[in-house]
């Protein structure tokens, strides 16, 4: 990757390592650059020091102290512009979960799917 890159920025939240791996690889392969958080508040941390990140795309359960919904809230809340993907395999999302505008990728997920979420958020 140069620094003269062209390709929207995704945050990947997830805190089991394979699957971040997995879905690093999936974002990446639908033409987005990536940069990796392994529990919510890294990904705070991440956010108050880049302006170039476009889209979250985060697991719902996660340990510490918020979770990938709790995330979502405080991202739309003081990062408006980011579009937000949430995903689970266990937590069934129900309406006013995620903030207006977010997506929900059960898992497994798959690239396909992974890449028209990214598109459709973004209009890439």
């Amino acid at each position: 990757m140069t620094l003269t890159s062209k390709r929207l920025l995704v945050l990947l939240v997830e805190d089991e390592f394979l699957l971040r791996m997995n879905a690093v690889e999936m974002i990446e392969e639908a033409g987005f650059d990536v940069v990796e958080a392994g529990n919510a508040a890294e990904a705070i941390a991440i956010l108050e020091s880049r302006s170039d990140i476009r889209v979250i795309f985060t697991d719902i359960q996660m340990p510490g102290s918020m979770d990938g919904l709790k995330l979502a809230a405080a991202v739309r809340g003081r990062w408006p512009p980011i579009k937000i993907i949430a995903t689970s395999g266990r937590y069934v999302i129900r309406e006013g979960d995620l903030p207006e505008g977010g997506v929900f990728l059960s898992k497994p997920y798959t690239s396909d799917r992974i890449s028209i979420a990214l598109r459709e958020l973004t209009d890439a």
